[in-house]
Parts: structure tokens; sequence; C-alpha cells
């Protein structure tokens, strides 16, 4: 979700519970867009997080330190400068803007009380942090903007700063129903897109709540609205604004499965009976915004390390596809074979027809009992024509016998290729690469490097779970760890799931001897399917089986199995409310 204004506005509130009047006593620069700020409020010691990061820009209260340079960068320089052990006195957001200003006062080289502004934008690629005096005019900032990149705005010290432009757009929080059907009706836009266009602050997530809790299609052109709908609209739109100007809201996090999806300020009621969706609450929206940006840091490290091999099983597997379809095209060739052993076999039997120079001969088909013209060589007599048919039937016939085997192995490739890609969507960790990119090595698409030294063991183990009836399931990683819980880790009364047809993990249940509930079964078939490349699928077939009629071929790959005998089920792929345990 969008860092928008309504978030913006509850961290504005929670800041003003927490660190007003405080004193600033430390002042950080870890990264180069970013600052943390060590503040001593009247209710204790917080330190305030602050990004202009283009892709990630936050400010929130956080427990954790930061390292940081051995020498600090100028904007950290000039802050301790001026505003160290200042005291915070003000702390606002000028209408629902992306913007919170830090106001603090402190003593200057004189002694005398002066007054400066923090400025935090939080605008997407325009994010910046700008250090103002009391006169508004610019000291420094952490991103210096001269003209030659924004011909709207220069951020550079003594220049004057003022709000970038918003588009025409009103304050959300002072509007009438005539300013709003003003502002928004009379747009030909979808409602959820009028109300984005329309008001400041507004994110595309919080208006489809606001069309949500009208009941209205937020993909309705708001032009078309009948009078009482677009009332019913605003009424509801106002609702919420009146929440968000009494600082009434309800920060949480919007999990689809076990991924942390959105975060809000207030409640995505949408969701709140959306199948794969769960809500968390939380306790502030500061612990919101670093527990979401936590999760999505550690997924797109995890995206940015495995670049390499995605990027290997991507190639790999589209030189595979290129050749089955090249495979498939020869193989459709060879179904003309057994024409040429029937033209063969008739030249043989009735060739003594067959006119000297002839390039054709009509003679009555005895497998079909109708007439079949035959192409003839003049050149050749009759009973060569025959052998030369033969010999292209004998050809397409081996070609066709190598085909079907070259093409079962290219098919076998590339579902192993799949069940990498798959593996390498739910890593969590370095050692879950490095057991698949062991794996790689193994099947010789990456070659191993040889440097003498022994390779350690991964340390990557199984997910492991427990159903609401208290039996342990795990669930497989990747191809290594699938063949060890099928064929090491399960005994032959354990049940075996796996989504049909697809690639996805191997998940087994621990019965220990026990009957499983009904209960426990779905439990693992939504481990099943959400462990699977269909995971976003609304509905999902997954087989399940005892562990003992499970088989590995001679010679499979790791992960690959077979089996003839299984049930089957129906599920959503969501696994939330499942006990996971922490390895």
């Amino acid at each position: 979700m969008a860092l928008d204004g309504i978030t913006v506005a509850a961290l504005t509130a929670e800041l003003n519970q927490t660190i007003l009047n405080g004193r600033i006593s430390k002042i950080a620069q870890p990264e180069a867009d970013e600052l943390l700020l060590t503040i001593k409020a009247p209710s204790g010691q917080y330190r305030l997080s602050l990004s202009a990061s283009a892709s990630l820009p936050y400010i929130y209260l956080t427990a954790q330190n930061k390292v940081s340079p051995m020498t600090a960068p100028n904007f950290c320089m000039v802050l301790r400068k001026h505003i160290a052990n200042g005291r915070i006195i003000a702390i606002s957001q000028p209408g629902l803007e992306r913007i919170i200003r830090i106001t603090v006062e402190h003593l200057d080289e004189m002694g005398d009380l002066k007054k400066k502004n923090l400025i935090i934008e939080l605008m997407g690629k325009y994010s910046n942090i700008i250090f103002c005096d009391e006169n508004e005019r610019i000291i420094d900032s952490i991103k210096r903007v001269p003209s030659q990149m924004s011909s709207v705005r220069e951020v550079l010290p003594g220049r004057e700063y003022f709000i970038p432009e918003t588009q025409d757009k009103r304050n959300p929080l002072d509007c009438s129903y005539e300013q709003f059907c003003e502002k928004a009706s009379s747009l030909p836009l979808p409602l959820a897109k009028a109300l984005t266009s329309a008001f400041t602050g507004i994110s595309g997530q919080v208006a489809a709540e606001i069309c949500y809790r009208a009941s209205l299609d937020a993909d309705t052109p708001i032009n078309t609205l009948e009078e009482d709908a677009l009332l019913h609209l605003y009424h509801n739109f106002s609702w919420l604004m009146e929440d968000v100007g009494n600082a009434n809201f309800k920060p949480c996090i919007l999990y689809k499965g076990e991924e942390p999806a959105e975060y809000a300020a207030i409640l995505p009621t949408r969701y709140e009976h959306t199948e794969g969706y769960h809500i968390e609450p939380a306790d502030s929206i500061s612990a919101v915004l670093e527990q979401f940006y936590a999760s999505r840091s550690l997924y797109t490290r995890m995206r940015q390390k495995s670049v390499d091999l995605r990027k290997i099983v991507s190639t790999h597997l589209e030189r595979s596809s290129k050749k089955l379809d090249l495979q498939l095209k020869q193989l459709k060739d060879t179904e003309k074979r057994d024409k040429f052993k029937v033209y063969g076999e008739l030249l043989n039997t009735y060739g003594y027809q067959v006119t000297e120079g002839a390039k054709s001969v009509e003679v009555p088909n005895y497998y079909t009992g109708e007439m079949l013209t035959i192409p003839l060589d003049e050149t050749l007599s009759p009973l060569d024509n025959a052998k030369k048919y033969f010999a292209r039937y004998n050809k397409l016939k081996r070609t066709f016998e190598a085909l079907n085997t070259q093409t079962e192995e290219t098919r076998t490739e590339i579902a192993h290729l799949q069940t990498i890609q798959a593996a390498l969507a739910i890593a969590e960790s370095e050692d879950d690469l490095a057991q698949i990119r062991d794996e790689l090595e193994t099947y010789g698409y990456i070659r191993r490097k040889m440097n003498g030294k022994k390779k350690q063991k991964s340390k990557s183990k199984p997910f492991h779970y427990r159903s609401s009836d208290g039996f342990d399931i795990y669930v497989g990683k990747n191809n290594f760890q699938n063949d060890e819980l099928t064929f090491k880790v399960a005994n032959g009364n354990d049940w075996w799931f796996h989504a049909k047809g697809m690639p996805g993990s191997h998940v087994i249940v621990k019965t220990e001897g026990r009957e499983l509930p009904d209960r426990t079964f779905e439990e693992a078939g939504r481990l099943a399917g959400y462990y699977s490349s269909g995971r976003d699928n609304e509905k999902i077939e997954i087989d399940y089986l005892q562990r003992k009629n499970v088989k590995k071929p001679n010679g499979a790959v790791a992960g690959y199995v077979i089996y003839y005998t299984n049930y089957s089920l129906t599920i959503h792929p969501d696994i939330s409310g499942i006990e996971k345990i922490s390895e």
C-alpha cells in the first residue's frame, strides 16, 4: 500500500503522543537517504527512523539501532550543528499532504532562542528531507534538487521552501457535500479514480474502501450516479474523514496467506470476509510500518540475491521449451510413416499393374476397401519404388521412436526446472538458496566450483507446521528436501499431499499411528496448495495418499515421484490460522 495522506496523519498523531516536547540527543545518517534521530521525551527514549528512499520512503518509531558511517555526511553535520539537543515543540501535517513538519526549538551560537523546521516529504521518487529556518528558507536537504532536475521546484540552500503543487486537489478533511459534488462528481472517471484525482492524501486502496463501505462498484463512472447514491458515497467519505480528523485510527497489516499484502491506518473492511486474506491489528502505525517494511525488505533482498539463479533457471526453461516445440513438430511429421508402409505393401502386391514410365498407379487398398493412388518415381521399377517407400517408413519409425524418448526427457527436464523455479519463489534465507544452487550444480545447470574446500552442509530445513488437531506437518522447500521428507522422514502410514499436475512442495503429515481428522486433511491440503505454483488460484485440486503408495523411479531427478491410486480434495490455498513452528 502507498504511504498516503491518511497513513501520514496517523503517524503525525502518534508522534505528537510520543516525542512532542522531547529533546534530540543523537542524530545519525546510516544511509545516504536515511536519518535516525534519538529523542529523549517525557514518556521515555525513542528512535525515529526517516527515509527519503525513492522506492521505500518512510518515517516511524523503532527500537532498532543502525550502524553509522565513521565520517558523518554533510547533511548530518548540518543538523547536528543546528538542532542537536533541540526541543521538539510542534509536529504537524499540512492538510492531508504526505508531509510531516517537525519544528525544533534550540539555542544558536549567541544563546538566542531559534526555531528550525525539519520537513519530511514522503512522495515516492520525489521524497526528500528538507531542513529550513523559521523564515522558510532552506538551509540544506538530504537530496539537493537543482533546476536541471526539476523545473517546478529547486531544493537548494538559500531557496524558499514551498509545498509542491497538488494538481488543484482539495483537502478532504473540510469538504462539504456541495464541494464534494463540484470537485468529484464532475469528473468522467470511475468512482475510486475520481476520489484519488479530486482529493489530496487518498490512495487507491482508501478510495476502494470508501466505495465498498458505500456498497458501490469502484469502477462505476461517478458522473452516472443517481443523487441518492452520490449522497450515500459522500456520507461514507465524510465518516471516514471524520475518523481521520479525530485521530481514530486502527493500524493493521493485511496478509495474503503468510505474505504481507498491504498495511493500513484504517480497517480495510472489504477484506474482512475475503477468503485467503486475514487482518492483523497492531498497537501503533509505527509497528505496522516497521513490520511491513521488514517483511517486504526480506522479500526484496531474497529476490535480489536469487536473481542469478532465477535467470539461469528461466534461460534453461526457455531453451527446453523451444527444444520441445521443435521435437513435437518433427514428431508430427512422422505421422505419415504408416502411409508409406501401406504404399510399399500395395506395390509389392499390385506392382504387376504398373506400366513402364508411369508416375502413379491406382490400386485397391485392402485395409480400407477403397481405391488408393500411389505416386511413383518413373525411373524406378515397381519393386524399387516399394523398397523406397519401406525405407522411408523405417526411417520415420526410427525417428518416431527416438523423438518419443526425447520429448519425454525434455518434458521431464521442463517439469524439473519448474519445480526449481517454484522453490526459488518460496526461499526465505541464503541457506535455502544455497541448497537450490547445489541442486542446479548436481544436474549440470551450473558448473561446480572446484576450490578444494569441503562443501558445508546446508542449514536449510523444511517448513514445520502444526495442525489444529496437534499433528506435525512438514513442507519441503526444494526438491532435495522433498525427497528427504517423503523417503526418509515419513513412515509408510504417514500421509503425503501434493498439488495436482503442477510444481509444488511435498507435504507430509506425521500420524504417529493415529487417525487423521478431516480438519487436518484440509489444513495439509491448504499447505500443499499454498506452496505450489497455483497459490494464487481461487481453487486448487490436491492429491493425497499414504506415503507407502508413493514411489520413486530408478534414476529419477530429485523430487520426482509416481503414484497410481490416490484421493483428491479441492481447496482454496490459504494457510491463515495454521500454526507455524519456528525452526
